[in-house]
């Protein structure tokens, strides 16, 4: 059997940079939502709404940004603009006085999140051969969800060492955000393009046509998943039902992030042995399963597995849709492919979010939850219906 290539060292690289700004990011959002309701006075709506519309800001940037990267033949410069807008919006939520002034902070943070992503898994597309692409992606999905539990560790012990007092502990998440831009602009190289920048509009939607079946049918899969995935704020809210205090709320995102990060990479292995529907298949599963312990958890040791089976389902398939997609455009169109796979993804995230805030409010917290559990089931559904869902 041929051995399989080492992942090149850019890609650890990138890693690293998602590492150090995730680290940077679930400091404050790990303690966001409680800051927004305790401290602010935000209903659970709010809170949604806030969300679910940074998150679609995110993924629906991507299709600019994937675009033009297609366009310059470049993807690292706006990779780096990205990551910077993302360090500059961390002392603003330090200073913020009022709910405009966070609901500002993170509209700025997800555009640089936006700007970065589809470029960065292009880049990651291009600097690794096919045969190890979901090892690669799954590798950088996990050193991200290293940093994405780091993050909240650093904001249990620093909410503890200054009497929890969120803005001062908001203010230390500069450092690694800083550090991540600094990494990147001087550790990553870019390889040449993989065909000539051609002079056209950087978005048509001629190209659209370029895109294959098997790509619309992995966006279609996606779309629906995303719809049962609300903003992971509302885990936080559901912890503080069963008083785990300010402090502690971190050590929800610590819990799931541990559990992603130790089975996205192993999903991405798994991933390049042929194994991707059945892996999407698992995750889906996984997540109605989560959202079934949180609708009915009656404390906190039911809490725990709903959170750990939700790190699951993310680990499952976050890096594998990032895979398939990889796999079903061309590599001149990649950017393009990641940028319109997140514009669907980003109207499902804005729709989700903003129902889960209402049914919150209305119906109570197991309602929006129940509510996910029906809409992962969905897409199970559908994937199994639609079995070309991955790509040929």
């Amino acid at each position: 059997m041929k051995e399989s290539p080492p992942i090149p060292r850019d890609v650890w690289v990138l890693g690293f940079v998602s590492l150090l700004m995730d680290a940077s990011s679930e400091l404050v959002h790990s303690l966001l939502p409680l800051f927004m309701v305790s401290s602010l006075g935000a209903s659970a709506a709010l809170v949604g709404l806030i969300e679910g519309t940074a998150e679609a800001t995110a993924l629906i940037t991507k299709v600019f940004s994937g675009a033009l990267s297609d366009y310059l033949g470049k993807r690292k410069a706006l990779t780096v603009i990205g990551y910077g807008l993302g360090a500059l919006s961390k002392p603003v939520f330090a200073l913020a006085p009022s709910i405009g002034w966070v609901f500002g902070a993170r509209f700025v943070d997800r555009v640089g999140k936006g700007i970065r992503g589809a470029p960065r898994d292009a880049l990651i597309a291009d600097l690794t051969p096919p045969e190890i692409r979901g090892a690669a992606f799954g590798l950088r999905q996990s050193l991200d969800t290293v940093g994405a539990f780091l993050g909240p560790i650093l904001a249990v012990a620093l909410m503890l060492a200054f009497a929890g007092d969120f803005k001062t502990v908001f203010g230390f998440a500069v450092i690694p955000a800083v550090l991540c831009v600094l990494l990147l602009t001087v550790g990553v190289r870019e390889p040449a393009p993989a065909a000539p920048a051609q002079a056209r509009v950087p978005i048509h939607w001629r190209t659209l046509s370029r895109l294959s079946g098997a790509y619309w049918r992995v966006v279609a899969v996606g779309g629906v998943f995303t719809l049962a995935r609300f903003s992971e704020a509302f885990l936080v809210l559901r912890a503080r039902h069963f008083g785990v205090p300010d402090a502690w709320a971190p050590a929800v995102f610590i819990l799931m992030n541990v559990v992603y990060a130790a089975t996205a990479y192993p999903a991405g292995k798994l991933a390049d042995r042929g194994h991707q529907r059945t892996l999407l298949a698992a995750g889906m599963l996984a997540l109605v399963a989560a959202d079934a312990a949180l609708a009915h958890a009656a404390g906190r040791p039911l809490l725990a597995l709903g959170v750990a089976l939700w790190g699951l389902h993310m680990g499952l398939t976050q890096g594998l849709l990032a895979t398939m997609v990889a796999a079903a455009a061309p590599p001149e169109l990649r950017g393009t492919a990641f940028g319109f796979f997140n514009l669907v993804s980003g109207v499902s995230m804005l729709a989700a979010s903003g129902l889960a805030g209402l049914l919150w409010d209305r119906a109570g917290a197991p309602a929006t939850f129940n509510a996910g559990a029906g809409l992962a089931a969905a897409a199970f559904l559908l994937l199994v219906l639609v079995p070309d869902a991955r790509p040929k």
